[in-house]
This record gives C-alpha cells, structure tokens and sequence, in this order.
C-alpha cells in the first residue's frame, strides 16, 4: 500500500462501518474536551515534530508522519475514540506535572518523570532508546537547568521503561557506582526472561500488534492507544542495585523521602507505585492510565491478572487518597 493510498481517505465506506461510525459518535461524549486540556497542561516545550535521531541520522522517533491527525473529525476508516485517542497522543514535550515534578511525553510510547530532589534530579522509567533517553534529558535540562542524576527508578519491566538507561547514566557515573538504581523485586528475572530471551519471538508479534511497518494514515497506522508506536533506537538493561520488597518499603533519595506499594503481576509481572509526600504526587506506573489498557497482550507477554491489578488501585486509594493531590503514570496521558 502506498503512503498516498493510505493517506487518502476512502470517498465511501459500507453501511455497517458507516452505522457503527455514527452509533458511536453518538454514545460517546465527543463534544466534552477535557481531556485535551488536561493533555496540555504543564507544557513548556518540546523538539520539533518530536524528531529523534541516531548518531548515524537514522530516525529513531518522529511524530511527523502522523501529520494527518491534525483533521478533529474522524475518517470513516478509524473508530471515532481512537481517532481521539490518537490525537490526544500527539501532545509531546516535557510537562510540568507540579513545580519540581515535570514529565518527557511523546518523544516514546512511555514517559519519563522527572522529580527535583535537594541537590539533583530523579529519573523515573528511562524510555526504549538511549538516543530517545539523551534527547528527554536534555529538553529537561533546556527548561529546567543542568542537573545530575541523583537516582533512577524503573518502574517495572517491560522494555519502554528501562531500555534507554545508558541514555541517563553516562560511563563516569556508572563507573563511581553511586547513583542507585532501583525496581521491583524480581526485576532482572522478569525482564530477562520476557525481554530478552522471549525477546525475539515477542519482537515479531509487536510488530503485529502495534503495526510499525505498516503505511501512517487513515488506512494504515494510526495509534496504539498508549502512544504512536515502538521507538527504533539502542537498548541497554542495567542492573538494579536497590530492589523494593514489600509494600510499605520507603527509600529517601537525596533528601527525598518516597513510599512504595508492590504490585506484582499487574500491567507487568512486576511493577510498583510510589508515593513523594514533599510533592503530595503518587506515581501509578503503567496501571492507571487515560485509556482502557490491553489484559491479554497479543505480542506473548504474561497475561495480566484484571483482579489483582484493580485490587492494587484500590489498595493505593485506601494508602494516600487523603493525601496525593495529583497522579501521574508512566505512559500515555
């Protein structure tokens, strides 16, 4: 298929898509647009079309292809919440989520937060790619002052949010060994045994599943609801040197007091929350997020267990409800 062809909307669709088109349109909210204010909010600025690429030029990331987002009427080729899933997505840059929280959003299919402790900065969930990493960090630097790394978090396993690592930790500060770097319990084992030596095989099923290779436009790829698609760059797994065991486990991170919730085989076999009194922000990693997230993921990954995952939620709402006054997660909104 051509990008032409798959950029050109179709002059007519049948009558089942075209009924199913409007019952939506109809059952939906589509006229409420917060959503896209909230999308926005905290905006300080961003890298041109959120184009990222290697040492070598090759594009690693880029939001440009998706220029044909910008029409608000959905196609009749794209279900109406997708097309608005999608353009929310198209918000990218870095946020201010409270003063002295802020996120890197849209330069990845995750997020990266970053959290100013008393002398440096925390860096929660380092993206896919190293050159995405690099990029993230440096827009954080342009809007917020040069920084060191006074610790990394990974909030789970999965590859978008640890694989860019190298991009955060440079040689001189692996070599001193003294940034922590800290995850879940059964962090290495979950991440090896998913990522890299299922890696191949769940590779190729990605690529099914979010349609990388396939022409963007309103007959190809449009979105994957958590965000565009997978970034393209080096990857890197890093070892943690701190892990979280048990719910209720606190760590003070340069002067910065955190407090975890586990929740294992959620989103991901294992996965935490955290909590910052200083900021009054709880972090819900990847299992509270602006969109229904997928329980049974096509690519081979664990299927998530629905139950525990919403009983963690509530068990976070029960720990800090009377205390967090704003909530942020490591992927789409």
């Amino acid at each position: 298929m051509t990008e032409a062809a798959s950029t050109k909307a179709p002059k007519e669709a049948s009558a089942p898509v075209v009924a199913r088109h409007a019952a939506t349109l109809k059952a939906l909210p589509f006229s409420d647009t917060r959503d896209f204010e909230d999308a926005a909010r905290g905006f300080l600025g961003t890298v041109e079309n959120a184009r990222i690429t290697s040492a070598q030029g090759r594009v690693v990331w880029s939001l440009e292809p998706y220029g044909f987002l910008s029409d608000a009427e959905a196609p009749p080729t794209v279900d109406p919440s997708l097309w608005r899933q999608s353009r929310l997505n198209m918000n990218h840059g870095i946020f201010e989520v409270v003063p002295g929280v802020y996120q890197i959003r849209g330069l990845d299919i995750a997020n990266m937060t970053l959290i100013e402790s008393e002398r440096g900065v925390i860096v929660v969930d380092t993206l896919t790619s190293i050159e995405g990493a690099r990029a993230a960090m440096e827009l954080y630097f342009r809007h917020r002052g040069r920084r060191s790394v006074a610790a990394v978090i990974f909030t789970h396993t999965h590859t978008d949010h640890w694989g860019g690592a190298r991009g955060v930790l440079d040689d001189e500060t692996m070599a001193s060994g003294k940034v922590p770097i800290i995850a879940p319990n059964l962090f290495m084992e979950h991440a090896v045994s998913e990522n890299i030596i299922a890696g191949p095989a769940m590779l190729r099923r990605a690529q099914y599943q979010f349609g990388p290779f396939l022409a963007k436009g309103v007959r190809g790829q449009v979105d994957c609801g958590l965000g565009k698609s997978m970034a393209a760059g080096s990857v890197a797994l890093l070892r943690p040197t701190d892990l979280i065991m048990a719910t209720g486990d606190k760590r003070t991170l340069d002067g910065l007091e955190f407090e975890f919730q586990m929740a294992p085989n959620s989103e991901a076999p294992a996965e935490m929350h955290f909590f910052i009194p200083r900021y009054k922000l709880l972090n819900l990693a990847e299992n509270c997020t602006h969109n229904f997230h997928n329980l049974l993921p096509f690519r081979g990954a664990d299927v998530r267990d629905a139950l525990a995952w919403s009983k963690y939620l509530g068990e976070a709402l029960q720990m800090w409800g009377g205390k967090a006054e704003a909530m942020c997660g490591q992927q789409s909104l």
